[in-house]
């Protein structure tokens, strides 16, 4: 089955956005949000390790090793932004004034629990769980952005996380490689698939029931979600 790529899913996730507001990219591949952010919007990026408007990475050989992102990628600074220290970082996080938190995740469950910060294998696993716990229970929102499975075809999607959990309960919207799943009391609601892919075989590659919404949209290889018809 085709699927979107992680830049293409990147794309795709930075479109749907709000136009304004402050929203925390977290490592890996949410990163790449900053390079697909649409030229009209008000967004401010922020990075956990001190930055607010965080702008797209720098073009090649013009990095400044000293503009990182919490992922220690180069990155570069949109106008207006600025620079603080850690304590004031976090205190943005966990004082409920960050709108979205983008993060990665090993799994989901259907009442929106997180895990993400390890799958039990030591080697070369973070010690510990870091900043992801106070952006978890701190941002008004928490959208995830991951691919549908694992790389032995396993579900990410699942009833109950079987890996150690980062927050209970936090997830409110998912982004994978096939699909747009908003998780509601009564579970996942896919809202969107990728072109090509029907609901039957999302399915098949998730370990929860999956909800159509009552107008399931699509979306294409460049990020566009097709208006509701």
């Amino acid at each position: 089955m085709n699927s979107l790529s992680r830049l293409e899913l990147a794309r795709l996730v930075a479109h749907q956005l709000p136009k304004q507001g402050f929203v925390n990219l977290g490592i890996g591949a949410p990163t790449s949000v900053a390079d697909y952010l649409p030229s009209d919007t008000s967004v401010m990026l922020h990075s956990e390790n001190g930055i607010l408007n965080v702008g797209p990475k720098p073009a090649e050989g013009e990095e400044d090793l000293d503009l990182i992102n919490a992922g220690k990628m180069p990155v570069t600074l949109a106008r207006g932004g600025s620079f603080f220290d850690s304590s004031l970082s976090f205190s943005m996080m966990r004082g409920g004034h960050l709108d979205i938190a983008i993060l990665g995740a090993f799994q989901v469950s259907q009442h929106g629990d997180l895990a993400n910060w390890t799958t039990g294998d030591l080697n070369g696993a973070p010690p510990a769980i870091g900043g992801a716990i106070d952006l978890a229970v701190g941002a008004k929102q928490i959208w995830v952005m991951m691919e549908h499975t694992t790389r032995d075809a396993q579900p990410r999607l699942v009833e109950r996380c079987t890996l150690p959990l980062t927050a209970v309960g936090v997830v409110a919207k998912v982004f994978t490689n096939l699909a747009i799943i908003d998780v509601t009391a009564d579970g996942f609601v896919v809202q969107a698939l990728f072109e090509g892919a029907s609901l039957e075989s999302v399915q098949q590659l998730t370990g929860a029931p999956l909800k159509p919404a009552p107008t399931l949209r699509r979306f294409s290889s460049n990020g566009v979600l097709a208006p509701s018809r």
